[in-house]
């Protein structure tokens, strides 16, 4: 169990990591899924796991820390790594999917940020388990949980907004060059076209459409020759 001021800083980030949590699903389910050509959908599955895991870290290992006679180390070490294994479970699926595979080196910066936060998670966890009455570890493991808050932050912005938030993004905004995420967020882009609607647009009017003559106009001269005298109704004459 954590005492003193680091109770404190358990408490409030259990409470950020909570509401936070429920601000990512509210996000999820109602922001529209980005066309898939532009944005594989491994990919978005990835990203949001890594949201909800770096939350519900937060979350889990707070919150067992400020039980009664609870050792903050044991929670530490379990939740450093099931993200451990998360990670790398996120990786093998990014690489078993064809189109998502090359993609992979825009998301290294997730992976290698997710696999040292929870390599220090579980490095803290250790340290506490064996030295308990030190304050070190606490420490470290307080970082952890506030560095993994941000972490989920970012993906979630990842997620509903229209830009990607890693430092290379960020260089190429600032050099100009900045990549949106290809329509995260629902607008006139995500609406895919009618092109069978264009075509017609496009040739008008089909040909047996024909307007009706105006008011007080003389009728339309008949195709067909007037009779002759020759003819049937000139004869009876």
């Amino acid at each position: 169990m954590v005492t003193g001021t680091y109770r404190d800083l358990f408490v409030a980030i259990a409470g950020a990591a909570a509401a936070l949590t429920g601000l990512l699903f509210v996000a999820l389910s109602v922001a529209p899924r980005p066309r898939m050509a532009a944005h594989p959908n491994v990919i978005r599955q990835v990203r949001a796991a890594a949201a909800l895991i770096a939350f519900t870290n937060a979350l889990s290992v707070s919150l067992f820390g400020l039980v009664p006679h609870n050792e903050i180390g044991y929670p530490a070490l379990a939740a450093g790594l099931g993200g451990i294994l998360f990670t790398l479970g996120g990786v093998r699926s990014i690489l078993a999917d064809p189109v998502a595979r090359g993609r992979l080196r825009s998301q290294l910066g997730l992976v290698v940020l997710l696999l040292v936060a929870f390599g220090f998670e579980v490095w803290a966890g250790l340290l506490s388990i064996v030295h308990p009455h030190s304050d070190a570890p606490i420490d470290v493991i307080g970082n952890v949980l506030a560095g993994s808050l941000l972490i989920g932050v970012a993906r979630s912005w990842e997620l509903v907004g229209d830009r990607d938030t890693g430092i290379m993004a960020s260089i190429a905004a600032l050099a100009g060059h900045e990549q949106h995420l290809g329509g995260s967020v629902g607008g006139p882009a995500d609406v895919p076209r009618d092109d069978a609607a264009d075509s017609r647009d496009d040739a008008g009017p089909p040909p047996s459409a024909v307007l009706p003559p105006a008011a007080g106009s003389p009728p339309a001269a008949s195709s067909r020759p007037a009779a002759g005298p020759g003819g049937p109704a000139g004869g009876a004459g």
